[in-house]
């Protein structure tokens, strides 16, 4: 396992509930229209895993990537907004993520 210079944080191999993951994203729906993208703001997102910060089937999607990988990720309503409507996505919306893991880091620093 390759230590950084924060004593705190820990590179780790594969993303787990609860580390700090850095990615890129474009999100489109089914019929290819995009509705959010990372990568035109210039911006990687970042989260942590199994925090219910984002939706269930984007924490779902990204748990067990690798740092460097890239998945499609088709999310399911009941895993994505459901029945609401949220900006420009409509109600019951298959979603689908085109994302790159770019760093993990784990503040757990007795996990292995």
């Amino acid at each position: 396992m390759k230590k950084e210079n924060n004593a705190n944080s820990v590179a780790v191999d594969m993303a787990k509930n609860g580390d700090l993951v850095s990615i890129h994203y474009v999100g489109a729906l089914e019929n290819g229209k995009k509705f959010d993208s990372s990568i035109d703001r210039g911006q990687p997102f970042e989260f942590t895993l199994g925090a219910g910060q984002v939706i269930k089937g984007f924490d779902k999607g990204i748990l067990g990537m690798k740092v460097g990988e890239k998945k499609r990720i088709v999310i399911s309503p009941e895993d994505g907004y459901g029945n609401r409507q949220v900006g420009s996505i409509p109600p019951n919306s298959t979603l689908i993520f085109d994302v790159e893991l770019l760093g993990i880091k784990s503040n757990d620093s007795g996990r292995q």
